[in-house]
């Protein structure tokens, strides 16, 4: 969403930006013409068309699977939409696959390799050549507490100095303060905009969704207007963390094994860090990390200022630096997800020390319980590590948005970001 360029969109690039069209010519692009392609190149009279019919239904489920997952999580700020291009149609296609392999469905694998590669090719052109080019234009009402989103720069705001819809004209989106005192005027003036199919939005909700972060002056409820997540997704996001956690095992195990070689290596100490956090109910656990820092030689009681780790912290060994830039140091954890603790994503666990001294300045910071704390977060992806008392605070701001948005688009969005974050070390200390 963040763009550099505002250039207004003409009439033939606005059809262009519609996802109809879009998903229109994917369509034939990637199932079509791979269908049409391929059966006229082979005239083997005993090859079964069955063959070609489920490829270019494979492929045109894919195609459409891929839209669906890429407008689930592009509603989620702090993210380009060509981000998720890439691992959307990915896992669309290896859904479709997959199933094709389930079913025991014939099926031409070089018009699903081909359905793959054209279906990439056409988004991200899609992408390149015009969406990225379109800065968002939003009309402020300007009354309340509307006003105040101008400091955010990845829109182009447009003040409207009165009641009428010609003003907008060009505009993505109007917002306004709702709890603000409207004059009549401009409730009509809402009113009109919405029977016109406008977007209106409430300014609270559009500040959390451009900037990713939940105000917290006070508990804020989620969309069904209650404090507890969502109970069911919660289960099943906890069933699959476990069976998800047994299949990474294998592979684990033997990186896991070099880790620890490579740690003993660089000075002989002990392999593991065990640190007690605070975890889901607010309830105790020793959480498992690789060691990355050296062993002090005299036993150190913990405080606030030895539990947080600085930039060019000197404690951190040579090993540890790489392990914690890879976060390959987390990897151990999976046993903390086995045992129920953690799971993959969710508010990073605090050190107890850490946990008491937030909760005593933020008196609902225990709040961010309420979930299983994770390996990889929605704070994690968009700030790295923090260890100053305003980054905390917007750290803090980063996890109630998780919690209050808790779904699972939100967190296929922070498994396509923390792979970004694994290859670029981003925010590691």
């Amino acid at each position: 969403m963040l763009q550099s360029v505002p250039i207004k969109p003409t009439t033939k690039q606005r059809f262009i930006l519609r996802r109809r069209f879009e998903l229109l010519g994917a369509l034939v692009l990637a199932a079509l013409v791979p269908w049409a392609g391929f059966r006229w190149l082979i005239t083997d009279t005993t090859f079964d068309a069955a063959v070609f019919h489920n490829s270019m239904v494979a492929n045109a489920v894919a195609i459409f699977l891929a839209l669906w997952i890429r407008l689930s999580v592009e509603t989620y700020p702090g993210i380009r939409a060509g981000q998720t291009i890439f691992p959307a149609l990915l896992a669309a296609h290896a859904l479709t696959f997959g199933a094709l392999l389930m079913m025991r469905f014939p099926y031409h694998r070089p018009s699903l390799l081909l359905g793959f590669a054209v279906h990439l090719v056409w988004a991200y052109a899609m992408y390149f050549i015009v969406a990225r080019r379109i800065r968002p234009q939003i009309a402020i009402v300007p009354l309340g507490k509307a006003g105040e989103l101008r400091k955010l720069p990845m829109v182009d705001w447009r003040l409207l100095d009165g009641p009428d819809l010609r003003r907008t004209n060009g505009c993505h989106a109007i917002v306004a303060d709702f709890d603000s005192d409207l004059t009549d005027e401009w409730e009509s003036f809402l009113a009109d905009a919405a029977l016109e199919g406008r977007v209106v939005y409430q300014v609270e909700q559009l500040r959390e969704s451009l900037t990713g972060r939940v105000q917290v002056r006070h508990l804020s409820e989620n969309s069904f207007g209650s404090l507890v997540p969502a109970r069911a997704y919660s289960a099943i996001k906890h069933t699959g963390d476990f069976v998800a956690a047994l299949l990474l095992l294998p592979v684990a195990l033997p990186l896991m094994a070099i880790c620890a070689l490579a740690i003993l290596a660089d000075d002989g100490g002990p392999v593991l860090f065990r640190q007690r956090r605070t975890g889901q109910g607010g309830r105790q656990f020793r959480v498992l990390k690789f060691r990355t820092m050296h062993v002090p030689e005299v036993e150190e009681v913990m405080t606030r200022e030895s539990a947080m780790t600085n930039h060019g912290d000197v404690r951190i060994t040579r090993v540890g630096s790489v392990l914690r830039r890879s976060r390959l140091d987390e990897l151990p954890q999976l046993f903390n997800i086995l045992s129920g603790e953690m799971s993959f994503i969710g508010p990073r666990p605090e050190a107890e020390v850490l946990s008491s001294w937030y909760t005593g300045d933020i008196p609902f910071y225990r709040y961010r319980h309420v979930v299983r704390p994770g390996i990889t977060g929605w704070a994690q992806v968009n700030q790295g590590h923090v260890a100053e008392v305003e980054e905390i605070y917007l750290k803090t701001q980063y996890d109630f948005f998780y919690i209050k948005y808790f779904s699972p688009w939100l967190d296929l969005l922070i498994v396509f970001r923390t792979v970004k974050t694994m290859l670029t070390g981003f925010g590691s200390r």
